[in-house]
């Protein structure tokens, strides 16, 4: 999966606005490394292709700076491989994280990633459903694969507590955030036809770092 990621990145970062040097990019080499290393215990992604990695996995979640301020604090739920949190924390000094992880063995993976990955600092991992978990700090909410996200939208829109949310799904997703009124701009994630980005702005004295 490592080999030839580089190159990926660099024919393919354009598009999603990024000019990453090759100091950010070993970098995500090294979490693409550590990622194929529990990959086949933990199933944290579905298997693919260097370029596949590239744009799927690390420039579609670095696409979450796109709604970043230069400094804030990401809630991730349902992280799972570090997505899209870590590629971010990674290339942005300025973040901090809470990593929202269920699975215990996910959980000692992502502690293994942070630590290796000189992240410790910056980066809080819960190893709880979201629901038994608190915001916290959180300035943004973020999801990028949690499970049945629609159903869990009322549940999430009130544990969020007005912060900002970025939510990576599919136009469902769109359809129920229109059905309750919800307030929210979608953007089409680059290089993709069916992924988008739904941002949920925050409520007036929320989403500050």
């Amino acid at each position: 999966m490592n080999a030839g990621l580089k190159e990926h990145i660099k024919a393919n970062e354009a598009a999603f606005g990024l000019g990453l040097t090759d100091e950010q990019i070993a970098r995500l080499e090294a979490l693409a490394a550590i990622i194929a290393e529990h990959n086949e215990l933990l199933h944290l992604i579905a298997p693919c292709d260097a370029e596949e990695f590239a744009v799927r996995h690390i420039l579609e979640s670095l696409y979450l700076l796109t709604f970043l301020p230069a400094e804030a604090h990401i809630a991730d739920i349902g992280t799972g491989a570090g997505l899209p949190s870590l590629p971010c924390l990674l290339v942005r000094e300025g973040l901090r994280a809470t990593l929202i992880e269920s699975k215990e063995k996910k959980c000692n993976y992502l502690a293994e990633a942070v630590e290796r990955l000189g992240l410790a600092t910056r980066v809080e991992i819960v190893n709880r459903q979201f629901e038994e978990a608190e915001p916290g700090e959180a300035s943004v909410i973020t999801t990028r694969a949690l499970d049945k996200l629609s159903r869990k939208l009322p549940k999430l829109l009130k544990w969020a507590a007005g912060r900002e949310l970025v939510l990576f799904s599919g136009p469902s997703l769109g359809e129920s955030l229109k059905k309750i009124g919800t307030r929210h701009t979608e953007h089409l994630i680059p290089l993709s036809e069916q992924r988008y980005v739904f941002v949920i702005p925050p409520r007036p004295g929320k989403g500050k770092s």
